[in-house]
């Protein structure tokens, strides 16, 4: 592959970051779109494109950084108050604006510091609602009316930038409720059912559209797109995802699905065009996630890149990446909006990548693909009652940034114990096709938890586009509800609640999965039983609330985690909970799933290292403009494997990459707790900084009295330690 990525002047990078985006409205987007001073949007721009024209930072003289300035943003511990020892990640990617600094804590409190020292200017505490993961915050003003717009759970917050105070006004006594839009003809309750957002909207003039994260399985909330207004908090518009009779692809699903089905949400952001006044996104799959046999159809429009009218919700174009969903293949990040060239030509794109590894470009006027795309014939014998799609999408450029199945080549290699751990496994599994049917038997497949990330990517003007991937393995195995149900009978009260609602995540051993879904066989050595109920109760992370459940039932489940022999008993109570249904769980909304997941967990060696011969994690640069890669090379390290003379494997990565006009490419979220900056135009790493805690969040730039500053989230976790900071770096004086 070559290593040089053609050269281009300062002024086409001006011209291209000002005009990708439609043009500034405001005097923030004139500074960000000329001379890269703020940061005012989440992803440096409202196309999403993470670059920067700063320049003063380059390749020689990356080195040379420093820590300029540490916030920390943990809550302080009360010495006579074991909760508040609780720690949460942060995945915030802070935003810049008049060398102020916005960003979230661990529990979510809104801040604002001073960008070129990190003094705090204010925080806003007063949030009461479910605390999950917050990716950014949005930013808007007209005069001198200065606004940040951000989620808590089901709340969408108004928020004065100039001080910190709760707008009162904006909603209901400064809130919107992001339930709201939801119910229409919704069979049941959608109040009670877990709704947040751990993404950002955007904004175009005074409309905020913002997308939502919700349940998986058969009780999941409607994933519709809703806009609110920014200076009042009304509901402005609804695009259902699951049309309703008389809307466009009504006749891809069953009749009345709406009423029950869920899901097809987007979850992880949205980018703009503020000169076509359209916003762009993509949906994940419709709930269940691994059974559609009450869904039989293409099922739009979930699994789709969608442009729509940013001030009405008209729907302009859409594209689907995979049909009738039954693997999980949301996308994973926001699109990006970039020019190339094409026929000597230049095209208006949208660039979307995906969980399995894939590159989207599609013509921005059209929904179009720029490069070859076939359909294939793939397996249609899935489980009773199943109907799979007969074909689905193969993009023929660019080639997978991820591996796509598992082979025999993939077995690890990097001990002859995990050879044969590995190889166990291919011989067990189902591996043969990507597009493998979730089966009784169990599969191992690709396409989750791997490919691009919730970090999303980089695309300079010159449509090179940067992607650190991801390729980890997952075990797939169902079981019928019948089943389900007799197993619930024979279990004590807390340890069949524990299995109907958490096991599919954390298995039945209790064990987990890794960093995604934590091990909680000694989980009364980290946490006191009050936290695990405010988990429960509240959600955290990736984890929805599960405020469904009563509160009996959830503290069945505490002392079941605390207590295995017990459950809530120190008798086994056969048939108190197990004599209920699954459906009665689902106390009218949604639907009983007639299978469900029985083994779903990431694969690893015997160590506990991903189960395949490395590289796990790369950092990839892709030429949109032919479709051919530029390079490739690993990212992050396990050093303990380095020390016993395993090249360097790369290690998964959760945070995307920052490209600046310095020919650098800045990125943390590996494993080994590092920040690195890479040579854009050959890959080289030129920087790294041993960060105190994982950076597991995607770093911006900006400029301070003529300083460029790089900053990160420090929050770790994700199986590492805890962090709870943000950094800044930038040069000596």
């Amino acid at each position: 592959m070559p290593n040089n990525v053609v050269g281009h002047s300062i002024l086409l990078l001006l011209v291209v970051a000002l005009f990708s985006c439609g043009g500034p409205t405001t005097e923030s987007d004139r500074s960000t779109y000329e001379t890269g001073k703020d940061f005012p949007v989440y992803g440096g721009n409202k196309a999403g494109n993470r670059y920067s024209p700063l320049n003063q930072i380059d390749k020689n003289n990356v080195n040379d950084l420093e820590v300029a300035w540490m916030y920390n943003a943990t809550k302080p511990i009360d010495p006579n108050d074991p909760d508040s020892r609780w720690t949460r990640q942060i995945q915030c990617q802070p935003i810049v604006v008049d060398e102020v600094l916005y960003g979230t804590t661990p529990e979510l409190y809104l801040f604002a510091l001073n960008a070129g020292t990190g003094e705090e200017l204010w925080k806003f505490d007063n949030v009461n609602d479910d605390v999950n993961v917050s990716r950014g915050v949005a930013y808007w003003e007209k005069g001198k009316d200065r606004r940040i717009l951000y989620t808590v759970g089901s709340k969408l917050y108004a928020v004065n930038a100039n001080n910190g105070k709760q707008i009162s006004d904006f909603g209901e006594n400064g809130t919107a409720d992001l339930h709201e839009g939801l119910s229409t003809n919704r069979k049941g309750d959608t109040d009670s059912l877990s709704v947040r957002a751990t993404s950002p909207g955007v904004i175009y003039k005074n409309t905020f559209v913002i997308g939502s994260s919700v349940s998986e399985s058969g009780d999941a909330a409607p994933g519709h797109i809703r806009a609110f207004d920014v200076i009042t908090g009304k509901l402005k518009w609804v695009f259902h995802t699951v049309p309703h009779p008389g809307e466009p692809r009504y006749e891809t699903w069953p009749k009345d699905a709406y009423k029950e089905v869920g899901g097809a949400n987007s979850w992880a952001g949205m980018v703009l065009d503020e000169k076509r006044g359209e916003v762009y996104f993509g949906t994940g799959s419709p709930a269940s996630d691994f059974y559609g046999g009450n869904r039989e159809g293409r099922n739009l429009f979930g699994n789709c890149i969608i442009a729509l009218d940013a001030e009405t919700g008209e729907l302009k174009w859409y594209y689907q990446t995979v049909y009738h969903d039954v693997w999980d293949r949301d996308l994973p990040i926001p699109p990006n909006l970039t020019t190339i060239e094409q026929n000597g030509k230049r095209l208006d794109v949208v660039v979307q990548t995906t969980k399995d590894g894939l590159v989207y470009v599609l013509d921005r006027n059209t929904g179009e693909s720029v490069f070859p795309v076939e359909e294939r014939a793939v397996p249609v014998k899935g489980l009773p009652g199943e109907v799979l799609w007969p074909v689905q999408k193969f993009p023929l450029k660019p080639a997978p940034f991820s591996r796509q199945i598992y082979t025999e080549d993939d077995i690890s290699d990097i001990s002859p114990e995990s050879a044969a751990f590995t190889k166990e496994a291919f011989l067990k599994y189902d591996t043969d096709n990507k597009f493998t049917p979730p089966s009784k038997e169990g599969s191992l497949l690709f396409g989750y938890s791997g490919g691009a990330e919730w970090g999303g990517n980089a695309i300079d003007p010159d449509g090179i586009l940067y992607q650190n991937a991801n390729d980890n393995p997952w075990i797939l195995q169902m079981i019928d509800s019948t089943s389900r149900n007799k197993e619930l009978a024979s279990l004590s009260y807390g340890n069949a609640l524990y299995v109907n609602n958490c096991a599919s995540c954390h298995g039945p051993d209790r064990k987990g999965s890794g960093t995604e879904f934590p091990d909680l066989s000694e989980i009364g050595e980290r946490l006191t039983k009050g936290q695990v109920s405010d988990i429960l109760k509240m959600g955290v992370g990736r984890m929805p609330s599960f405020r469904k459940l009563s509160q009996k039932e959830r503290d069945g489940i505490v002392d079941f985690l605390f207590d295995p022999g017990s459950g809530r008993s120190k008798s086994r109570i056969v048939g108190e909970y197990g004599n209920q249904t699954l459906k009665d769980t689902h106390k009218n909304f949604g639907f009983e799933p007639a299978y469900l997941i029985k083994l779903w967990q990431k694969f690893s060696d015997q160590d506990g290292y991903p189960g395949l011969k490395p590289p796990w994690g790369t950092l990839n640069a892709i030429d949109l403009n032919s479709g051919e890669y530029l390079w490739r090379v690993r990212l992050g390290e396990y050093p303990e494997l380095t020390e016993k003379g395993i090249p360097v494997t790369g290690t998964e990565s959760y945070g995307g990459p920052l490209v600046t006009a310095g020919g650098l490419v800045f990125i943390a979220g590996t494993k080994d707790e590092r920040i690195r900056a890479f040579d854009k135009n050959t890959g080289e790493t030129v920087w790294e900084y041993q960060l105190p805690a994982g950076g597991f969040a995607t770093p911006i730039t900006y400029e301070v009295n003529g300083k460029q500053f790089i900053a990160i989230a420090v929050g770790g976790e994700r199986g590492q330690k805890p962090g709870g900071n943000y950094i800044a770096f930038a040069l000596p004086n």
